[in-house]
């Protein structure tokens, strides 16, 4: 059981769209989308918005990216490589495939709490725009759900729960942890987010039959 709560902290998309390896004007542009796109919403943000936040140039722009989907669909994709990087960093940490699935539970969850804007660019904003948004989220899903399918194998591999199908569990897994964040993005409610994680996580360890005390299952 996680006690305590999740650390809040004022939200920094630098750390989320900059990275070391890209040109500084390249991580100003992205910065400034990630922040236009979850103030305005995709429809209404227009390239233009994106190059006055960034204090930069049309020129700069499109040096970088074709167009506004462009900037758009790789946002999304770098936001998703971040968060699936700290997800496997809280797993590497932990030992036992259950404890490895629980760390990212508690890693997604505590991802999103601190970026709610972020959050809602992946959940809400990417959804609805099109065959290419909706390849990339699916393939992004996928990339999740094959993760958390691993170590659900390897949890019943090791005898922690019964043998299911494993990959099944794990959509439905994501499925529930969309479904709390979205209600969360868009009621505030639970408030904070992490008061959801201990009763989140009882429910999805007992629909694979896993004892939410650790232990093995009978």
């Amino acid at each position: 059981m996680v006690n305590g709560r999740m650390a809040q902290s004022k939200p920094d998309h630098g750390e989320w769209v900059g990275s070391g390896q890209q040109p500084e004007t390249k991580r100003r542009i992205l910065e400034a989308a990630a922040e236009v796109f979850s103030e305005k919403g995709y429809y209404a943000t227009a390239v233009d918005d994106i190059v006055r936040a960034s204090d930069t140039s049309k020129g700069s722009f499109y040096h970088f990216f074709p167009n506004k989907q462009g900037i758009f669909l790789s946002l999304v994709d770098h936001i998703y490589s971040v968060l699936l990087r700290r997800v496997e960093g809280a797993i590497e940490r932990e030992r036992g495939a259950l404890n490895k699935v629980d760390a990212a539970l508690r890693t997604v969850l505590g991802e999103f709490a601190r970026h709610r804007r972020l959050a809602r660019l992946l959940l809400i904003e990417a959804h609805g725009l099109g065959h290419a948004f909706n390849d990339k989220l699916f393939q992004l899903h996928a990339g999740f759900a094959g993760l958390i399918k691993d170590y659900l194998d390897r949890a019943v591999a090791d005898g922690d729960i019964a043998p299911l199908d494993t990959e099944l569990a794990a959509y439905a897994w994501l499925g529930a942890i969309n479904e709390v964040v979205t209600r969360w993005i868009y009621t505030g409610q639970p408030d904070p987010l992490d008061r959801a994680l201990p009763e989140l996580r009882v429910m999805l360890l007992r629909s694979i039959g896993a004892n939410p005390q650790g232990g093995k299952t009978q």
